[in-house]
């Protein structure tokens, strides 16, 4: 396993350091950028992929799903969905998810590899370690085929603490009674299970 790469505090420095671009309701890019600090305290819209690790086990569809680490400025200790990231200023959709993958699971793939399942735009408000977290983001949806076991992932202590495999018919059933902690949309299972065959 790999030990953190940052203390809580030097991971909120980095996280807080991060430009991203300021988009339109399209994601297009206006131009301008802003601290991702500043975007999710004044609820600025910006861009992340979101990434859904999925195989065939025993006959059974299942997700990977990852506990996010108790550090994480939104939703600690929460599960989530298998990798997701911000979009730096100036990087794609596409760079942004393969980036991630690699960081946050140890997990090489190539853009051909990954299923386009659609674009999601939301918004929310919560309070997080004291603080008020205003998220305005549009999110690419990604699904990917591997089949490791959890072992195998090498994951980025500061931000993930564990990923394990779960049932695709359990997942959907946690995310709509909240039977566990999560940060799950109902809405972005769906538009893999739609997208993907063998899902659902």
């Amino acid at each position: 396993m790999l030990e953190p790469k940052y203390s809580k505090n030097q991971n909120h420095r980095k996280q807080s350091m991060e430009l991203l671009d300021v988009v339109d309701e399209n994601g297009i890019p206006t131009g301008e950028t802003v601290i991702r600090e500043e975007a999710h305290r004044r609820g600025i819209r910006h861009c992340t992929s979101h990434i859904w690790l999925i195989r065939i086990h025993h006959g059974k569809a299942q997700v990977l799903l990852q506990k996010r680490s108790p550090d994480k400025e939104s939703y600690p200790g929460c599960y989530d969905i298998s990798s997701a990231g911000h979009i730096p200023a100036g990087d794609g959709f596409l760079e942004s998810a393969l980036r991630e993958l690699k960081e946050e699971l140890g997990v090489e793939a190539n853009a051909e590899e990954l299923i386009y399942c659609g674009q999601r735009k939301m918004e929310f408000r919560e309070t997080f370690h004291g603080q008020e977290f205003w998220d305005n983001q549009i999110s690419n949806i990604y699904a990917l085929w591997r089949d490791a076991e959890p072992g195998e992932f090498t994951i980025q202590r500061s931000e993930v603490e564990a990923v394990l495999w779960m049932d695709w018919d359990l997942c959907v059933d946690m995310v709509q009674n909240m039977k566990e902690p999560n940060c799950i949309w109902i809405e972005e299972l769906k538009m893999v299970s739609s997208t993907v065959n063998g899902i659902g």
